[in-house]
């Protein structure tokens, strides 16, 4: 009897992923816009990418809340083809929190490609980057990061502090 083996996992896959995964936002997007205003779209969608960073966020609350430097580790060595990807730059990481700026978004990406204005850009970011908020939030911690906005380069700035201590 042969054994099963996992498949391998390329780049070409998770890219794909995430371009499957931004047109679900883009349209869902546009749907929620459509219904009610752009406000309430990204409202809306952000709530739900908060749920599903909250669950994300599960698997980091071990470090929470102030294992910054174990959540760092963790959170970036669990990013596949991050480098690839998302292009972080890791600009802090000490008892006082942690700072990434990421260089690059494969959804944000996918959004310039299919030819979204800058406006969509910003309220798209700004929905999808809610996912961050729920899953440092969840872990324990304190998120402070920003989206990008016209006028920026790259990405998304992720900002982690250490959480409230937590009750004994």
């Amino acid at each position: 009897m042969s054994e099963t083996k996992d498949p391998e996992i390329t780049y070409e896959m998770l890219a794909g992923s995430y371009a499957m995964r931004a047109k679900f936002y883009m349209y869902m997007f546009d749907v929620l816009r459509e219904a009610y205003d752009a406000d309430r779209a990204v409202e809306l969608i952000g709530e739900a990418a908060r749920r599903l960073g909250a669950d994300m966020g599960q698997k980091l609350k071990p470090h929470g809340p102030d294992d910054i430097k174990g959540l760092t580790d963790h959170f970036l060595s669990g990013i596949p083809c991050r480098d690839q990807l998302f292009a972080p730059e890791l600009r802090k990481c000490d008892d006082e929190g942690m700072e990434i700026q990421f260089h690059r978004c494969p959804l944000k990406d996918n959004w310039v490609a299919d030819g979204r204005s800058d406006e969509d850009l910003e309220l798209l970011c700004r929905a999808a980057g809610v996912i961050d908020a729920g899953m440092f939030g969840a872990a324990g911690f304190t998120f402070k990061g920003e989206t990008w906005t016209p006028g920026k380069t790259g990405c998304c700035r992720l900002v982690v502090e250490p959480g409230p201590a937590e009750d004994a």
